[in-house]
């Protein structure tokens, strides 16, 4: 579970090249998002196949692949969902999420209502039928609040240490005025002797924005930490202003307990690839997994800021271990 087996070295030196096909899940031509990928690989799955799940303005959709290339369209599985987060504990799929309000009142809260939003889970044993959703993470924190009277808890990534459950997640929104909606603004940890209940939450965010940071000047995005065989790695995509523009890149984080990181490199920067803008200005969310002797870093990307002109659709870049270009 999110246990990576390589040294931080061989993560920090991987080159990650871009998949020549991206992005490999589009967004619907009247569901402008496709995001916040989360990955089963075949090693992991009850089936042998990939795979993924990841939001659209309808909830949380189910995608299998033979190859973790080729997904089709998908199954939507989780309404009133996003940013979900799966992990395989004891044969049994645990999905965390992000659980919205109904889709007209979450509509209201994007044009001036009011954001709210805490963390649930399902479970299932083949990622077709799921249980009643339970809530794992509600708001007590002030910074988990957001202007409106809101609050938003968000990005639930889990990880087992020892015989207790890691769940960092994000906390509070800051507006982003090019984008006309709001984005994450701490990144949280809680922890428990379970899974699925018994949280206590740390009494402060553990990563703040930085107005000093290249990367992290305006929120902090979201944060998703590995265990590699001498220490932590954490992959995060803040979310910065840079030029006039907001943007997101994805950045290596190196910590020695997983709780206190510092930043070690850029993985992903946005980019126009291959005559494509799909990439353009936002690299997003992300799920870091080890296939053979290769990594595999999915995420999604958005081409533009504003709500109603940009698209954000999924693809990968993949590394072969032992290798580092001078870009990624």
């Amino acid at each position: 579970m999110s246990l990576l087996d390589l040294t931080f070295k061989e993560l920090e030196e991987a080159k990650f090249e871009l998949y020549a096909g991206n992005p490999v899940i589009r967004s619907g031509f009247f569901d402008p998002v496709i995001a916040d990928p989360s990955v089963v690989t075949p090693d992991e799955s009850h089936d042998g196949k990939w795979y993924l799940l990841a939001h659209s303005l309808a909830g949380v959709r189910v995608f299998v692949s033979d190859d973790g290339i080729s997904f089709g369209k998908g199954k939507r599985a989780i309404p009133r969902a996003m940013r979900a987060d799966v992990k395989k504990i004891d044969c049994v799929y645990h999905i965390f999420y992000e659980r919205l309000k109904p889709l007209l009142t979450r509509a209201k809260g994007l044009f001036g209502g009011k954001w709210e939003s805490d963390i649930y889970a399902v479970t299932s044993k083949d990622l077709k039928h799921f249980s009643k959703p339970v809530p794992v993470l509600t708001v007590d924190k002030p910074y988990e609040r957001t202007d409106r009277n809101g609050h938003s808890l968000s990005n639930p990534f889990l990880l087992k240490e020892g015989g207790k459950y890691r769940l960092y997640y994000s906390a509070g929104l800051t507006f982003i005025d090019d984008c006309g909606f709001s984005e994450p603004a701490y990144i949280c940890l809680a922890e428990s002797d379970e899974p699925l209940r018994g949280y206590v939450k740390y009494p402060s965010p553990i990563i703040y924005p930085d107005e000093r940071s290249r990367f992290f000047n305006l929120c902090c995005g979201c944060l998703k930490v590995y265990k590699l065989k001498d220490c932590y790695a954490g992959v995060q995509n803040g979310i910065y202003r840079e030029d006039g523009k907001s943007k997101s890149a994805i950045q290596l984080l190196y910590s020695a307990d997983g709780v206190n990181f510092e930043f070690a490199r850029t993985l992903l920067e946005p980019c126009v690839c291959a005559g494509s803008d799909w990439m353009a200005q936002f690299v997003y969310a992300s799920h870091l997994v080890k296939t053979g002797d290769k990594l595999r870093l999915y995420f999604n990307a958005r081409n533009k800021a504003y709500m109603l002109s940009g698209r954000e659709h999924i693809g990968f870049a993949e590394a072969e271990l032992g290798t580092r270009g001078k870009d990624a």
